[in-house]
């Protein structure tokens, strides 16, 4: 079942001599389910791909469509509430709320939707992502692979359509980048969360059910 579908994709930056068509005329389709990687290199346009994918910034021409529903006829409030409900993103930096504790930090999607995060799914979480005995710790006090940990709970809090992961283990040595990666695919295997993730590591993007290559704003190759 088809959940996530491009139509002729663009996002250009500046005009005339300043142009930069940053993504051109992308067309995608990712299934239900599917574990998608995305590889390129600095400016090949993968980050800008995510962001329009997760409703974080507006195309210049095409569509996006995520379970048939074309997000961008939306206005921005109703895209901002889709965008929180239907859309777990995990950031390369974490961009963890300080003030927050782990819990906090993790039930803040839910907190910003107006709802409590369920006690028994929160116990749950917190002990498949390691952190039970670090939940009342603030960011500051945890190691890089455990913030990062932190935000994979806050993108799952919600049951959302699709994770999008950009460049997860960016910031992280091997064993931390290694953790990360088994539990995103722990993620996609028991609870069939559908998972894209951009990456410049190959060996990273293997764990992946499909990779896919952009580069120069156009998806060039599936391996």
């Amino acid at each position: 079942m088809e959940l996530v579908r491009t139509e002729n994709l663009t996002k250009i930056y500046g005009s005339g001599d300043n142009e930069v068509k940053a993504l051109d005329h992308v067309n995608l389709s990712i299934e239900k389910g599917e574990f998608v990687a995305i590889v390129g290199a600095s400016g090949s346009g993968k980050s800008t791909l995510l962001h329009l994918l997760g409703g974080v910034d507006r195309p210049s021409d095409g569509k996006v469509f995520i379970d048939g529903k074309d997000i961008y006829d939306l206005s921005d409030d109703k895209l901002a509430i889709f965008r929180r409900r239907q859309i777990g993103i995990i950031y390369q930096f974490y961009n963890l709320i300080p003030i927050l504790n782990v819990e906090e930090n993790i039930a803040l999607p839910l907190e910003l939707d107006n709802r409590k995060a369920d006690s028994v799914k929160m116990k749950h979480l917190l002990d498949e992502l390691g952190l039970e005995k670090r939940k009342d710790h603030l960011p500051n006090q945890l190691s890089g692979g455990q913030q990062q940990r932190t935000s994979i709970g806050r993108a799952l809090i919600t049951n959302p359509a699709i994770i999008l992961a950009d460049e997860p283990t960016g910031n992280l040595d091997s064993a931390a980048s290694d953790e990360i990666v088994r539990l995103l695919k722990k993620s996609n295997k028991e609870y069939k969360q559908t998972i894209i993730m951009i990456t410049h590591d190959m060996e990273i993007a293997k764990v992946a059910d499909r990779i896919l290559r952009i580069e120069d704003g156009k998806i060039s190759e599936a391996m």
